[in-house]
């Protein structure tokens, strides 16, 4: 979706141990906890997969560490969190979290792009499987 230039999506984040709790058998799948978000922003300046503190505290993801990031603010330090389930246009990876502050939309970084082998079209403003694979999901392992 192509709001002024921009490249929007809809994702699904699932909290990775409650996935895991459901696939052992000791959670139900009503009981993972998940996000359905409508307007992630395709951000390929931005590293990692960034959620605002409000989604992760929903997610009841815990904290790993801090990490030195840049952004439009400047040099600061941001909590990085559990990983997590991220699913985009049917594709799916685990993915460390980053957190950022409310008011700041979720932002799908490089690295998740990367994984999940998806591509920016630039004139078309919307996200497409890679077409060096054929639009089809593919690793590179050279």
């Amino acid at each position: 979706m192509d709001i002024m230039g921009r490249v929007i999506v809809e994702i699904t984040v699932e909290n990775l141990a409650d996935v895991y709790a459901v696939r052992l058998g000791v959670l139900g799948v009503e009981q993972a906890r998940r996000v359905v978000v409508a307007d992630a922003l395709v951000d390929s300046g931005a590293t990692l997969l960034s959620m605002p503190t409000r989604l992760i505290r929903e997610l009841g993801l815990l904290p790993v560490s801090r990490k030195r990031v840049t952004s439009s603010a400047g040099v600061g330090e941001a909590t990085l969190y559990d990983a997590v389930r991220l699913t985009v246009m049917g594709r799916s990876c685990s993915m460390d979290v980053l957190e950022v502050p409310d008011t700041v939309p979720v932002l799908i970084g490089q690295i998740p792009l990367e994984h999940l082998d998806f591509t920016i079209d630039m004139r078309s403003h919307t996200l497409t499987g890679n077409p060096a694979h054929g639009g089809e999901h593919m690793y590179e392992l050279f």
